[in-house]
């Protein structure tokens, strides 16, 4: 019984050991409380050693050295968190397909009380119950990566609103193929099987779904084509991706800070727009693939090309403007000596979504020869340095006097332009 107990205690809602989802999750929570606190804590002066408690300079780097300890602490527990995440959802991917699947016979049973069952509802519903099993099979071969979220996650383990869209229309697209094929098999060989074959095959049935087919390939080319972009242009350092620690369902609608993205925004509202359309379209005539009005279609794709051409206008590198000595209220200006603290100034030092702790502290100077670490500067609720406009480092004596450059290495591994300096002695 107290084995038991122990291991309920240990393995329970409460676990902080990280070996199970409800652990790993509570474990995470904790360390970002803890760090916030201890940030606080050093950010009002308070639990400074009193053998460096004298020196600015020494305070300063062993507050930063003891916050990017526990901002690895953070980060670690947060991809934890994140893998737990992932062994959950994929159960609640089947909860919503199957969820659907159940909802989908509501109005089938109730629109047959007068009219009848008749082959049409019967398709339909072998059509949903395929789907599901369908789906339910790919959920499990890729229960480890999120189930049915893994197509649709993105290299930086966000959902890619590129994928999300298209796999929406080729889902819509399958399923509509499949049912009007189930269709023409209950028909069977009478003339209403005849009539309903009429859907799919023939000239008709081409012109018919013209407009859809045209939608369908537009958006899984714009999905293909994003990747590409985005890969090409994050090795040629024009745009800078960090890893995200778990998909989260607002990823389509933002960017990779968490901000909503318009250009995302609209391509996922007119899709859903277009979407519900052809799907009342082939509520009200079930005889064949919905046909799409090319004004719709339009719309759509009008949608999809602003998207592309938001994701070819996106993403900048780091640039250094100007590299000056940093000077506190009361000191003498002078020139930038080896000890003194530059203050970097620029843009893009912080790309989107790498405003953790632990991401900010991977940045890095190289001044001349030597990497300098950013050093963590806290406030209450964040930092002050570095900042995306700001970086203050200060110079080590390593650096020999003379003409040297300044680089910013962003957590992103992208490289700034280089811009000299004068170091006295």
């Amino acid at each position: 019984m107290a084995v038991q107990e122990v291991g309920h205690s240990v393995h329970g809602g409460g676990c902080t050991c990280g070996d199970c989802p409800h652990g790993a999750r509570e474990g995470h929570r904790r360390a970002v409380a803890e760090f916030g606190a201890r940030r606080d804590e050093l950010a009002s002066g308070q639990g400074l050693p009193a053998q460096i408690a004298y020196s600015e300079g020494a305070s300063r780097q062993w507050i930063s050295d003891e916050l990017t300890a526990s901002a690895r602490t953070v980060a670690e527990r947060s991809r934890a968190a994140g893998a737990a995440w992932l062994h959950r959802v994929w159960r609640r991917t089947l909860l919503v397909v199957w969820g659907c699947a159940g909802l989908s016979l509501v109005p089938l049973a109730g629109t047959a009380i007068n009219t009848g069952w008749g082959p049409t509802r019967t398709a339909a519903l072998a059509a949903v119950l395929s789907c599901a099993v369908l789906l339910t099979g790919a959920a499990w071969l890729h229960r480890a990566h999120g189930g049915l979220l893994a197509p649709l996650v993105a290299e930086d383990n966000r959902l890619s609103t590129s994928r999300v869209v298209a796999g929406a229309w080729v889902l819509f697209a399958a399923s509509t193929v499949l049912f009007l094929a189930m269709r023409l098999a209950a028909a069977g060989a009478s003339p209403a099987g005849s009539a309903a074959g009429g859907g799919l095959g023939g000239g008709s049935g081409l012109a018919r779904g013209t407009a859809l087919l045209v939608l369908v390939t537009v958006v899984c080319l714009i999905a293909v084509v994003v990747r590409r972009v985005v890969i090409v242009r994050v090795l040629t350092q024009r745009v800078q991706k960090v890893q995200a620690d778990h998909p989260r369902p607002a990823d389509p609608l933002c960017d990779d800070a968490g901000r909503g993205s318009f250009t995302d925004a609209q391509y996922v509202l007119v899709s859903a727009a277009a979407l519900s359309y052809a799907a009342v379209l082939l509520v009200r005539d079930p005889g064949g693939l919905p046909r799409l009005p090319w004004s719709v279609t339009a719309l759509a794709l009008v949608s999809a090309f602003v998207y592309l051409a938001g994701k070819y206008a996106e993403g900048s590198r780091p640039v250094v403007l100007s590299v000056v000595r940093a000077r506190e209220p009361g000191d003498l200006d002078g020139p930038i000596r080896t000890g003194d603290d530059i203050e970097i100034r620029g843009a893009g030092f912080v790309p989107p979504g790498a405003g953790a702790p632990d991401r900010l502290a991977r940045m890095t100077v190289r001044i001349g020869t030597v990497h300098v670490h950013v050093p963590l500067v806290p406030v209450a609720g964040g930092f002050t340095n570095p900042t995306d406009t700001s970086i203050r480092v200060p110079v080590p004596v390593d650096v020999e006097p003379g003409r040297v450059d300044v680089q910013v290495v962003t957590a992103a591994g992208a490289e700034s332009n280089r811009v000299g300096i004068d170091v006295t002695d």
